[in-house]
């Protein structure tokens, strides 16, 4: 690998065609395939873009979901393909692309070390012999996809299921499955048994005679428990998990899906104790698995582990690497901020970078009921606010990614369509007790958000394809990492601070990870303990002694983690660049903010 970060994926457009922008330069990243209809348009876009013929599939096209993705995925192969082709063609000086793909990469890299001693070789056929391999060496970064598991529609036809095949998650992986890439799909959001189970009926999921895997997988989990269950779902049907990827449940973009209170550093180091165990508990029940397949494996593949989610330092890159032995990170919202690399417009871009920790928010936005990493200076922010000025909450559902609910309506409509909102509304009007809980409860409808039309709106505006009276709104979900960057920057800026060369935050007053992880969790414990607080006064007999075990739970991990973390960073070999003084300091104010948190409610043990 010529580097040891990746780009996750960004919203549904951010990183839509991210690899066509990074693959170049060895640098993996990941497409949303969860909107065929942005799938189609940019096919559309970039085909012309590059001179290529291009055929519209329509909708009604038997499977056109499938359909799409693949030609998508087909296209990003084939131009990448062609860059990679082109990139090895060029020569060996200032500015050219086979010199930035070497001059990218971290200096310790041995490919860079290679490409460095090129550069003192003087002419002749020792140095041509070098640029020979250094060409051979040259391969794109994969391109990945992401499958949210739980965004799992079933659709219909004239009012007829049209089968668990034709469900959304499912058509994705098989617009995955039929293209051409040889990468991984990233599987996020969630355990979906239906979509593990469709995963059986695609060859490229099984290793060939060599080992080789056409098609892998990548779980992105946020703890070991919940990646050996799905792992082992996995391995029982002859399928190999490739990589887990570990995210931190708060701090990080996107949907966040907070963990029992297990805190980030906690969780890599159960990896790292457990690889071994890990890996080897899959294998052999894997292997059992091929072997009623009739398919035979002599070596166990690779499986890796990294990890990301609020990252914004080389130094915290660098022990992450080295303190918890992963194999890669992940960088995502700060690359928001590059736009060689990702599509923000330019309206949201300036808010992006002149933006403060507090626009930065977690929000009950989403549509699926889950924390949403929100943007208060986003243009669909504003929309929305101007909607319920007017009496008009909720926005047009013409996409319906996101259909859920079903209180109102046979077939699922989602919770931010302006159909939703006024029905509930109007139920809510019906049974209010005061002023203060009727607009409490309205508000909790109407916080919900379009995100189907909002993650696609920048990418559209920033390539001049909006059509007419298409909403110009832009949702966008950053983590809380990005406020501590301040301005736009070039692939080569961000790639370089990722790796130490330069420092993008300097002067910058910024908790580390781990620390800013910990004040999320304990803001997010605030939250639910009131709620729970709030509903014991309400109604002290439905009081849920489940919800009651669960912030128990949920405050003796934070416990645990602070523990954790102190003896982490007392040991002789601390880390200084990520536990300085001045980080222990915060952490040990947010640690006494764990216990002046009032828990009688909980009926806790003595022992916390």
């Amino acid at each position: 690998m010529p580097h040891t970060f990746h780009i996750p994926v960004l919203g549904l457009a951010y990183s839509v065609d991210t690899p066509l922008k990074v693959a170049q330069f060895g640098i993996p990243s990941v497409v949303s395939i969860v909107d065929d209809e942005l799938c189609e348009r940019m096919r559309k876009y970039h085909s012309e873009l590059n001179h290529l013929p291009y055929t519209f599939i329509d909708k009604t096209v038997n499977d056109s979901r499938a359909k799409r993705i693949t030609a998508y995925l087909n296209l990003l192969q084939q131009l990448i393909h062609n860059q990679i082709a082109d990139i090895k063609n060029q020569l060996f000086k200032t500015g050219s692309g086979i010199s930035r793909y070497f001059e990218l990469q971290c200096e310790s890299s041995p490919l860079r070390k290679a490409y460095n001693q090129m550069l003192e070789m003087p002419a002749g056929s020792k140095r041509a012999e070098r640029e020979s391999q250094l060409r051979e060496a040259v391969e794109a970064g994969s391109i990945d996809v992401n499958i949210m598991a739980k965004v799992d529609k079933v659709n219909f036809a004239d009012g007829i299921d049209l089968g668990s095949e034709n469900t959304d998650a499912l058509a994705a992986l098989r617009g995955f499955a039929n293209s051409k890439l040889q990468s991984a799909m990233v599987i996020s959001a969630g355990l979906n048994p239906r979509l593990f189970s469709y995963l059986e009926n695609f060859a490229g999921f099984y290793p060939d005679e060599t080992g080789h895997f056409n098609k892998k997988i990548i779980l992105k989990v946020s703890d070991y428990r919940s990646a050996m269950v799905q792992a082992k779902m996995l391995a029982k049907k002859g399928l190999w998990v490739s990589e887990f990827r570990i995210e931190s449940g708060l701090n990080c973009g996107g949907h966040a899906f907070a963990t029992e209170g297990f805190l980030l550093g906690p969780i890599l180091h159960e990896f790292k104790e457990n690889r071994l165990v890990l890996s080897e508990e899959l294998w052999a029940i894997y292997t059992a698995a091929l072997q009623q397949k009739k398919i035979y494996l002599a070596a166990k593949p690779i499986q890796k582990i990294t990890a990301q989610g609020g990252i914004g330092t080389a130094a915290e890159h660098n022990h992450l690497l080295q303190a918890y032995g992963l194999d890669a990170t992940g960088w995502g919202s700060p690359f928001l901020l590059v736009e060689e690399a990702t599509n923000v417009d330019s309206e949201t871009l300036k808010n992006l970078a002149e933006a403060t920790e507090s626009d930065f928010y977690i929000s009950n936005a989403s549509p699926l009921g889950v924390p949403f990493n929100n943007f208060r200076k986003s243009t669909a922010e504003q929309e929305r606010l101007h909607r319920i000025a007017k009496s008009r909450p909720g926005s047009p559902c013409t996409k319906k990614y996101l259909c859920t609910n079903t209180e109102f309506t046979v077939q699922p409509i989602c919770t931010a369509s302006r159909q939703y909102q006024h029905l509930k509304i109007r139920e809510i009007k019906a049974f209010a007790t005061s002023p203060e809980e009727l607009k409490k409860q309205i508000d909790a409808v109407t916080e919900k958000t379009c995100l189907c039309e909002g993650l696609c709106a920048s990418v559209y505006l920033k390539d001049d394809i909006l059509k007419p009276k298409e909403s110009k709104a832009v949702s966008i979900c950053p983590g809380p990492n990005l406020a501590y960057f301040s301005k736009k920057y070039s692939l080569k800026e961000m790639v370089d601070h990722i790796y130490g060369k330069v420092n993008l935050l300097e002067g910058v007053n910024r908790p580390n990870l781990f620390v800013k992880e910990l004040g999320l969790y304990i803001d997010y414990f605030k939250k639910e303990l009131q709620h729970f607080n709030d509903d014991f006064k309400t109604n002290v007999q439905n009081l849920s002694q489940k919800k009651q075990a669960y912030l128990s739970k949920f405050y003796n991990q934070l416990l645990n983690g602070v523990e954790f973390y102190r003896a982490n960073f007392q040991q002789a070999d601390t880390d200084l660049r990520v536990w300085g003084e001045e980080q222990v300091a915060l952490f040990e104010k947010a640690a006494m903010n764990i216990h002046s948190i009032n828990t009688q409610s909980l009926n806790l043990s003595a022992k916390v």
